[in-house]
């Protein structure tokens, strides 16, 4: 599986964690999915209308994973974009799918080490790499982003950390195939998921 440094100019910008209203739509809420695991199928608006395709259920049940039980990690904001048009002029499909995952470790102090974080940006990058070798139909892209952890005690400055934003592209010459070759690459960033620490 191809994997990059994703450089997204958003990504700048201190996110909050925990947040409550999203800056680019309103009507997003942020949804605490270790307490309501019940609102990964019913509240993430995003996936609404695809659930047909395969790609779907491996990402809720890899969002039911990272935040359940037996998971180091947490997710704090996810969103996906079904087939469209084909941006990549270095991709030979004509359609392409894409969203993002955002990864933090649960204990939120280990996200305001930024030695931490980046060393698991990079065994994580490293795993994908290895992954799936030859697929060209899917990639992903690791981007460090600012976050202010406002649930830890002190002062503003104290609170400052990062986390992972895991973006997601596949594509393919019609919706099925995107959408499959979407969920081979979800399947693939599952598997190094669950084995990443």
């Amino acid at each position: 599986m191809h994997v990059f440094e994703h450089r997204d100019p958003g990504s700048l910008v201190v996110r909050s964690h925990p947040w409550s209203v999203s800056r680019s739509d309103s009507a997003h809420r942020y949804y605490d999915l270790r307490r309501e695991p019940g609102l990964i199928r019913a509240g993430l608006e995003d996936f609404r209308g695809w659930e047909r395709h395969p790609a779907i259920e491996t990402f809720y049940r890899l969002l039911e994973w990272l935040n359940g039980s037996e998971s180091e990690l947490e997710t704090n904001d996810c969103a996906f974009c079904g087939p469209t048009a084909n941006e990549h002029a270095g991709v030979a499909k004509a359609l392409q799918c894409s969203g993002r995952l955002m990864l933090l470790f649960r204990e939120l102090t280990l996200n305001t080490d930024t030695v931490r974080v980046h060393a698991f940006t990079d065994r994580l990058a490293l795993a994908l790499s290895q992954e799936d070798e030859g697929f060209d139909w899917g990639v992903a892209g690791l981007t460090i982003v600012p976050v202010r952890f406002t649930a830890l005690p002190g002062a503003a400055e104290d609170q400052l950390g990062c986390q992972l934003m895991l973006s997601f592209w596949a594509w393919g010459d019609a919706e099925d195939e995107a959408m499959a070759n979407l969920e081979r690459t979800l399947a693939a960033l599952a598997s190094v998921l669950r084995d990443a620490r």
